[in-house]
């Protein structure tokens, strides 16, 4: 069995951070999948490739492979830019604001 470990990314259309903490290990596609002939629907009875166990650390999850002789690569996080500015939408609209603003 093959698998990946890694840590999510934040979701792009949202600024939150849900489910980015922990780690997971997810099992690759040992067969093709199936194109169901009468509904369109894709199938596959490769049953591991549904599964995703998450981890608080990344040392729990290299553990767990170990221990169930699952061939896991450890793919890292890429670190965010340093460039985000402080504040959010409303400092636009502070009263304290030091530059003029106008539409």
């Amino acid at each position: 069995m093959r698998a990946r470990i890694y840590k999510p990314a934040r979701n792009a259309m949202t600024s939150g951070q849900a489910r980015t903490k922990q780690w997971v290990l997810d099992f690759a596609q040992d067969e093709a999948r199936e194109i169901d002939p009468l509904m369109g629907w894709t199938s596959s009875s490769d049953t591991q490739s549904q599964v995703r166990i998450r981890f608080a650390t990344k040392e729990a999850a290299v553990e767990y492979a170990k221990e169930k002789g699952i061939d896991a690569v450890v793919m890292e996080p890429h670190k965010r830019k340093a460039n985000i500015r402080p504040g959010g939408y409303g400092d636009n609209f502070a009263t304290n604001r030091r530059q003029v603003w106008t539409h």
